[in-house]
């Protein structure tokens, strides 16, 4: 009987801490396939007519890849693209629907990995981001008949953690902050400074080969 509590008990200990195992190595690349939950952080200052934005969340899936240069040290792209519904609320003219945007935000960040031989390896990572606007729609009746974004520059911060499946599989929770800015030109005469700056909460899969 002691032998089997003391067993388990070391067991429960060596699951906690992270055991012993073969994690990623210089050289080894990563694929993950996630699902992301994309919320904007908004606001806007819109010229000349006043008011702020409003921007819908998305949920998309996504591919990201990462190389290791070391056990600890590696750089992560990300690659999706988000639809978002835009409306400018509370202006002199009420609330205009702004229709849909489409945004292409491939990230890159530069990561550093805890714990790189256990099961459970947390991470923190910073970078840059380059954010596409495209597929910009106009809502039908809506009195905004041309919009016009440009695109955008920023920066990202994250955090996440992989949790071992296998020698080669392994889950993963990620959530980054993104600064989006661009300036947004509606009719040919309205101009808005918007910033989106999104959370983005990320749950998936990956390989590590």
């Amino acid at each position: 009987m002691k032998r089997s509590v003391l067993l388990a008990a070391t067991t429960l200990g060596l699951l906690v801490s992270g055991a012993a195992h073969a994690g990623p190595e210089a050289g080894d690349w990563q694929f993950r396939i996630r699902a992301l939950n994309v919320a904007p952080n908004e606001s806007a200052t819109i010229t000349p007519i006043g008011g702020d934005v409003s921007i819908d969340t998305s949920i998309v899936p996504e591919l990201d890849i990462s190389y290791f240069f070391s056990p600890n040290l590696a750089a992560e792209l990300i690659l999706g693209v988000t639809p978002h519904d835009v409306s400018a609320v509370g202006t002199a003219a009420g609330n205009i629907d702004l229709g849909e945007v489409t945004l292409l935000p491939p990230t890159l960040t530069l990561q550093y990995h805890f714990n790189t031989d256990g099961r459970v390896r947390p991470y923190v990572g910073a970078g840059v981001n380059f954010t596409h606007f495209f597929n910009e729609e106009t809502a039908a009746g809506s009195i905004a008949t041309s919009i016009d974004y440009d695109d955008s520059f920023g920066f990202a911060a994250q955090a996440g953690v992989d949790i071992d499946i296998n020698e080669t599989w392994f889950f993963n929770v990620d959530v980054k902050r993104i600064t989006i800015n661009t300036d947004v030109t509606v009719n040919g005469t309205i101009q808005a400074d918007v910033d989106i700056d999104p959370w983005v909460f990320g749950v998936g899969f990956g390989r590590r080969f």
